[in-house]
């Protein structure tokens, strides 16, 4: 059996992750840089450069992955479940190459509906994809099983199984059907984000998606045990200020953190140095693995410069990635 592993993917300003369970179902939630060239990246790849010192410039943004590329390379032939966490393109870009690609079972729709945004002026999405995610929605796309959990319900094979057990131990604390409704009515689809939780054997790991202010409301109003004193938390909209309030972090009280990629005066840096909470960017690790191992989450990275300079020359290698930390 496959033990937990947790991918968060170098996707640029996007996001991706993959979740490995012992029940074999792979998890992807959002897909990012669906759509670049194997040739882009080396491109990219090619500017890369190491920085002298922890937390500094390690450009690995620079060196995006291309999720359908990595699923393929890894053996994988099929996802039971790809969860959207809410349709802006930097979570649906590629969406279209990965189905058409990789066999997908089941889509999970947050039920949020909103305009089709402007492709008419260029930019880095195709406005393919999100032709692809109406059909999806529409339930126009064959031998995709379409489903809308909300906060709280508990299903096969999410969170339970035939045995009366736990499934693969992912639970939805948002949105609520009143948070899909004032989002559809007021636009604002961030506060209807996915939020996921992994019940790993470390503790909850969060899947934060674009979640906002009211979002935390409601989770700490009703979902505050599944969230409380979390092992790991991949940051809201990518870690980005955009005017939330990270009080939140009090309860959530992450043991480690992650950022996605983006310029560092539009991080919120302040909000997790204030707590003392110990993060880490897509920037300095590249790719990023996680294992739950017992009480503990032992991270390997992509990027050996940043490993062997936090570690102080310690670190080592475990499916071709490199040791960060055990926390």
């Amino acid at each position: 059996m496959t033990p937990p592993k947790i991918h968060f993917l170098n996707v640029k300003q996007g996001d991706c992750f993959l979740l490995e369970r012992t029940s074999g179902r792979l998890t992807v939630i959002d897909i990012c840089c669906g759509n670049v060239s194997q040739v882009a990246r080396l491109i990219e790849a090619m500017e890369v450069v190491k920085s002298e010192k922890p937390r500094g410039n390690y450009a690995m943004c620079k060196k995006s992955t291309n999720p359908i590329d990595y699923i393929k390379e890894r053996g994988f032939s099929s996802i039971w479940r790809f969860i959207l966490t809410h349709p802006d393109m930097d979570h649906m870009d590629g969406i279209k190459n990965l189905f058409n690609n990789i066999t997908v079972s089941n889509f999970w729709d947050c039920g949020i509906r909103r305009e089709k945004p402007d492709f008419e002026e260029g930019g880095p999405y195709l406005e393919e994809d999100w032709d692809f995610y109406e059909k999806l929605i529409n339930n126009e796309v064959d031998g995709v099983n379409i489903i809308s959990p909300r906060a709280g319900d508990k299903g096969k094979y999410w969170n339970e199984d035939e045995e009366g057990g736990n499934g693969d131990f992912l639970h939805i604390v948002s949105p609520s059907d009143e948070l899909v409704k004032m989002a559809n009515d007021n636009g604002d689809i961030n506060d209807a984000s996915y939020v996921i939780v992994y019940w790993s054997s470390a503790g909850p790991i969060i899947f934060s998606g674009d979640s906002n202010d009211k979002t935390w409301k409601y989770i700490l109003d009703n979902h505050r045990e599944m969230v409380k004193d979390a092992a790991v938390l991949f940051a809201p909209h990518h870690g980005r200020k955009s005017d939330r309030n990270y009080s939140f972090l009090d309860i959530v009280n992450p043991r480690i953190s992650f950022f996605g990629c983006a310029k560092s005066d539009y991080l919120a840096y302040s909000a997790w140095q204030y707590r003392n909470l110990l993060y880490f960017t897509n920037n300095q690790c590249g790719n990023v693995h996680i294992y739950p191992t017992g009480d503990d989450v032992e991270v390997f990275i992509e990027n050996y410069n940043y490993a062997n300079d936090y570690t102080n020359g310690n670190t080592y290698q475990k499916d071709e990635y490199w040791f960060l930390c055990k926390i």
